[in-house]
């Protein structure tokens, strides 16, 4: 039997002002391309199907051209929501879905989801748990000391009755940690993630019942603890830290008991996402220019700011994301202790002198009022200022 693992699509996600709809359906093409060279059985996708809870037409239109073309091909598919996805708009159909082999599981209901497959080496049980809080299962099992995500899981697994004699998959999407030494964020995960990662840690030794697990909830593609206990990364890039990513899909081949076999297929974007770096002069030169409809961040080393220069950069990179700069004037504010400094100097004086830095020039009278008003109405400043 041959699996694919899947997770951390975010459909309906966008690149600064760029929208990745095309983005997402060539990549999604390109992973129907390999279900077909590797004659996939099932696939598993482990939750943040959608970037938003209420997800945009286009989104919607894109996820059921998907599973249409999964059921097409009469590929069995495992899904479950992650912490992007809204529970009752992922679960909308399900009962109608598993008439064609599509298994959700969005909400945690009391119990772990399970279904059976068979091969020609007997049954294999796949288990579906979707992104879980503490207070969502203590509410479940009461009796139960749940004070953790760690707690929650184990719980949940503890009263599974998994038959440690068949061979067992798990797709879940939650922040799992190895053996000292958390999971490497890929940067593109919300902050809600982040606070996950620092807090809500799950030990992979939870999982060592389990042949093969699909984690969803990281964007970078990575073992944790052990090689079967797997982040597949989202297929996309989202970010500028998963410029040095390679993406990849994990196609996992079952045989009997114990023998499970683990191949990164590579994926190739329509767009890449690539830093460029060095003065405009440079970035703009002929030699220099290589597939220029990629995502671009672009770091400009220019001792002066140039005026327009996302239009500039724009008319050779269309598709430009963000500039910043890292000349003699960024360095040195980075050296600046802002907290210290913000002790000793009116608002007036520390905007000032940051307008001074960067520009080499006073600020207007214009200019500092509205600054002011800007500051009031985020409150930085009292409004009596």
């Amino acid at each position: 039997m041959k699996l694919m693992h899947l997770g951390d699509l975010h459909l309906g996600k966008s690149l600064g002002d760029f929208d990745l709809n095309e983005d997402q359906k060539y990549i999604l093409d390109q992973i129907l391309g390999i279900i077909d060279e590797r004659e996939v059985d099932g696939i598993l996708i482990a939750g943040d199907v959608y970037d938003r809870a209420v997800p945009s037409e286009s989104a919607t239109n894109l996820l059921d051209y998907f599973l249409k073309c999964l059921a097409d091909k009469k590929v069995k598919t495992f899904m479950i929501s992650g912490n992007h996805d809204s529970d009752d708009r992922l679960n909308y159909g399900s009962s109608l879905f598993a008439a064609n082999h599509i298994y959700i599981s969005a909400q945690f209901m009391g119990n772990l989801y399970r279904q059976t497959v068979i091969d020609e080496h007997g049954e294999a049980d796949i288990y579906l748990l979707p992104f879980v809080k503490a207070s969502q299962v203590r509410h479940f099992y009461p009796e139960e000391k749940i004070e953790s995500y760690d707690d929650a899981v184990r719980t949940i697994l503890a009263h599974a009755q998994i038959d440690p004699g068949k061979r067992n998959i798990l797709v879940a999407h939650q922040f799992v940690a190895g053996k000292g030494a958390d999971p490497e964020l890929g940067g593109s995960e919300s902050a809600g993630t982040q606070s996950v990662g620092l807090v809500e840690k799950i030990g992979y030794d939870c999982f060592d019942g389990f042949d093969y697990v699909a984690l969803g909830h990281i964007h970078s593609p990575q073992s944790v603890g052990r090689k079967e206990v797997r982040y597949s990364g989202s297929p996309l890039k989202y970010s500028l830290s998963e410029v040095g990513n390679d993406k990849s899909v994990p196609v996992i081949t079952l045989g009997e008991k114990g023998d499970v076999e683990i191949e990164l297929v590579k994926l190739r974007p329509m767009r890449d996402m690539r830093h460029l770096k060095g003065p405009i002069e440079k970035l703009l030169d002929r030699e220099n220019i290589t597939s220029p409809e990629d995502f671009i961040y672009a770091t400009l080393t220019n001792e002066d700011i140039i005026d327009d220069a996302m239009g500039i950069l724009q008319q050779v990179y269309p598709n430009t994301v963000k500039i910043d700069y890292d000349n003699s004037r960024t360095r040195e504010i980075d050296r600046i202790d802002i907290a210290n400094i913000a002790e000793q100097k009116s608002f007036d004086e520390l905007i000032g002198d940051f307008y001074r830095k960067m520009y080499g020039c006073d600020i207007s009278e214009e200019e500092m009022q509205v600054m002011k008003e800007a500051a009031k109405e985020a409150g930085v400043i009292d409004e009596t200022d």
